[in-house]
């Protein structure tokens, strides 16, 4: 899905701002997904401050399990990955399963553990410095802030930025219940609070980390590290 007006203000200019939402639910469309309908609402936020976003289903592709970005024949990853390296903002939403990120979703961390091979032939910079990472959790039992810890460590480790409050999430009562859709999540506040607050700062990261580009060598740190290192 898009959105209108995909272009921001930085330093007085008018520059296009892409956010990629992985949607990591386990049903495949045309299934009704909770976790895209929380998606749905931070992406609105983010084309209201001039954010074009796209969301990608993933369990509706061929996806291979394995940690290169390319499994061969028939693996639908490398289309996926041509998309996330267009975008600023990438932002994995899941919904929760005994108490952890859904198995698409660990998925889609595994194989972007391949990008650590394709690092900047000059800095060693990953594919992934440069853009601004979120995460979306919807369940209905506790595990939104493992979710959103270990899911955020993940890409920052992979080169992203992460800012503060880049996470929004809603859950109901343990065990078997409502979700989102059903049990009105859309009016609760706390999660329209932090919807809120991660679209704004996505796009906080996006225009910092533009004004700034991160300069830091990696290649050059590696040598030095091998130096001292048996």
């Amino acid at each position: 899905m898009s959105v209108a007006s995909p272009v921001s203000s930085l330093n007085g200019r008018l520059v296009s701002i892409k956010a990629l939402f992985l949607n990591c639910t386990l049903k495949p469309s045309p299934q009704t997904s909770n976790t895209q309908a929380l998606i749905d609402k931070v992406a609105g936020l983010l084309g209201e401050l001039g954010v074009a976003s796209e969301t990608v289903r993933v369990v509706d592709h061929h996806v291979r399990f394995g940690v290169s970005s390319d499994e061969g024949a028939g693996d639908e990853w490398p289309a996926i990955l041509r998309r996330i390296k267009a975008a600023d903002i990438l932002v994995i939403a899941m919904p929760i399963w005994f108490g952890v990120r859904s198995s698409v979703a660990q998925l889609v961390l595994e194989r972007l553990d391949g990008t650590y091979a394709e690092s900047d032939p000059g800095t060693g910079q990953y594919p992934l410095y440069g853009k601004v990472a979120g995460v979306i959790v919807t369940g209905n039992e506790d595990g939104a802030h493992d979710c959103c810890a270990n899911t955020l460590f993940n890409l920052s480790h992979l080169g992203c930025l992460v800012p503060p409050n880049v996470d929004c999430y809603w859950v109901g009562d343990a065990g078997p219940g409502p979700s989102y859709i059903e049990a009105g999540g859309d009016a609760h506040l706390y999660t329209n609070r932090t919807a809120r607050y991660m679209a704004h700062n996505l796009l906080w990261g996006v225009q910092a980390i533009r004004a700034n580009p991160i300069g830091t060598d990696l290649s050059a740190l590696d040598a030095e590290a091998r130096a001292v290192s048996r």
